[in-house]
């Protein structure tokens, strides 16, 4: 700890009498609040690798000795560590910004390229989605195929521009063109979320749809783009709900490994927590995992394939490992109870995928 220590013996942040150099009832070291300039950047600079190093002392029983760290928090040992929550939340979120993206990325891989040829050949680029302002010059210049790409705002913008043209200077053309935009544009009218919701804001608001109906005809709308275009099927919409699954049915699975283990009379918190170490682990593997598997080899690579069942492997190694060390139980009931847990979540998994497809099938529907 860099800087130097106050005379005074009062804590700023609570008042409490310090006796040394920290407050017994917050925490927060007696230092001068005036410090110079290194003084200011070397303190910083030690915050972040304690944290850093902290993170580390984490991680690496995390990955490579499973249901140690369990046991070390349990037993005390908490201060090298990082809060099984803190270190849960922070994971959970890169991987959640990371995988969800990685998947789509793949499945978009494999689309049909016909509408972007399509548009290449009958279209000039339209360098931004979102013009304020249209100029008559470049509304005329937009090709259909273009046109049907833009947005529901951007669509109406040039249509007004051509309409500003043809009362200066009606040509049969242009009036034609006006025609074909004006279709195009009332297709888009119930084809897209952001002309729903420009007529939803044009209601009475006690006529409006409510935030679960909204969300349903989003997902709706969505789903029917996808499908317009050739870009959906339904197993891998279903497959972008794995990180959701994951994270929701964890507590379900600290609840199954509590059934099996129950003779270890310890609390389900307990086990929650053993549980939480191991979803972590699992979203660090799958954070590096997927994305590898995307973007650098294919989702139908040869290496993607021996990727995956790696990471499988890795699964069952590691809750076996975890149990057997965790549990204290012989080598025969640590696989016993193993297999019954894995068959108690992929039959709980498989369940909730099935419920999310009815409820897909029922939004197309």
């Amino acid at each position: 700890m860099s800087g130097a220590y106050r005379h005074e013996k009062n804590c700023l942040n609570c008042g409490y009498l310090v006796e040394k150099h920290y407050c017994t009832q917050c925490g927060q070291p007696n230092l001068e609040l005036k410090e110079p300039f290194w003084g200011f950047i070397s303190h910083s600079i030690g915050h972040y690798f304690h944290f850093d190093s902290k993170f580390f002392h984490t991680l690496i029983p995390l990955l490579t000795k499973p249901g140690q760290l369990t046991l070390d928090y349990l037993a005390g040992k908490r201060a090298r560590y990082i809060h099984p929550v803190s270190l849960y939340i922070f994971v959970s979120i890169v991987y959640f910004l990371i995988v969800p993206h990685a998947l789509e990325y793949g499945h978009h891989q494999e689309s049909p390229a016909t509408e972007k040829a399509a548009l290449v050949k009958d279209s000039m680029p339209l360098s931004n989605d979102d013009l304020e302002v249209v100029p008559e010059i470049l509304a005329g210049q937009i090709f259909k195929a273009q046109y049907r790409t833009l947005s529901f705002k951007t669509q109406q913008l040039i249509l007004d521009s051509l309409n500003k043209a043809y009362a200066k200077s009606p040509s049969p053309a242009l009036e034609k063109k006006i025609g074909n935009f004006s279709a195009i544009h009332n297709e888009k009218l119930d084809s897209t979320f952001e002309a729903y919701s420009i007529r939803q804001k044009a209601l009475p608001q006690a006529e409006q749809d409510n935030w679960i109906t909204r969300q349903f005809k989003k997902k709706q709308i969505y789903i029917n783009q996808k499908k317009a275009k050739d870009h959906w099927d339904i197993k891998e919409e279903v497959k972008k709900y794995q990180p959701k699954q994951f994270f929701l049915l964890m507590p379900l699975l600290a609840f199954f490994i509590m059934l099996n283990f129950r003779k270890n009379r310890i609390y389900y918190i307990d086990h929650l927590i053993f549980t939480i170490h191991g979803m972590t682990a699992f979203f660090i593997i799958s954070s590096i995992a997927v994305p590898l598997k995307q973007y650098v080899f294919g989702e139908n690579s040869v290496i993607s394939s021996i990727i995956g069942l790696a990471v499988v492997a890795g699964i069952v190694w590691y809750l076996y490992t975890g149990l057997k060390l965790f549990y204290n139980r012989s080598v025969y009931m640590t696989i016993k109870k193993t297999i019954t847990v894995i068959i108690l979540y992929y039959v709980t998994f498989a369940l909730s995928e099935r419920a999310i497809e009815t409820v897909i099938k029922y939004l197309i529907a």
